[in-house]
């Protein structure tokens, strides 16, 4: 089980965040990427945006919840970038993904809540790996959507009928609570914000979803 660290709601602690993190058991920091127009919500300014990506020592899951999917994906062909995932809601043109994985880098696809699962099959064979969003996308501390499970599930299965090497990850209200049931339906990734950045214990929060 990876966990890929979301810093949106300790922005204003930034720095120190970034250091803890670097020293954690944590796999990835999640890059939340807004636009003001796919989701209302901006999330980090640029200096922000340079803070996280040259002081982590982890490589970096850039998440884009923007339009203009091409242009922001320009800005995230870097080294210390694992992956680059966008929204299947706001995709344009497929070309998209060749210029990601063409740069080494892991190109996923992001849902929505009310986005069907089975819209997204067909790209299965095309990407590295599938974001479910368990919240609606541009807002923390929303609560885990319970139906976001079942969507697990059968994403679960279908990679697996398909013998394909594609993750599968889960992003939004995710705690020790919500994490054990996605773990237990097959998610790959779990992308954890306040509740392992507000916590008062960070090493024994990563400890108990790593068990």
């Amino acid at each position: 089980m990876k966990i890929s660290a979301s810093l949106l709601s300790a922005r204003d602690n930034l720095s120190n965040i970034i250091e803890e993190m670097n020293n954690l058991d944590v796999d990835y920091i999640h890059l939340d990427i807004m636009d003001g127009l796919f989701v209302p919500n901006l999330s980090y300014t640029d200096n922000e945006i340079e803070l996280i990506m040259k002081n982590s020592n982890k490589k970096i899951d850039v998440h884009l919840m923007v339009n203009d999917i091409d242009t922001y994906v320009n800005k995230y062909l870097k080294d210390n970038v694992e992956s680059i995932t966008f929204h299947y809601e706001a995709i344009k043109d497929l070309n998209v993904i060749d210029k990601i994985k063409k740069h080494g880098i892991k190109c996923g696809i992001s849902i929505k809540p009310e986005t069907n699962i089975e819209s997204i099959y067909h790209l299965l064979p095309l990407i590295d790996k599938v974001l479910i969003m368990s919240v609606e996308p541009g807002k923390g501390g929303q609560e885990f959507i319970p139906n976001s499970l079942e969507k697990i599930n059968k994403l679960r299965k279908k990679i697996d009928t398909l013998n394909l090497d594609v993750l599968i990850s889960v992003d939004g209200g995710i705690n020790i609570n919500s994490a054990a049931p996605c773990i237990k339906n097959g998610v790959d990734i779990l992308v954890i914000g306040s509740a392992l950045t507000n916590s008062y214990n960070k090493k024994e929060f990563v400890n108990k979803i790593k068990v």
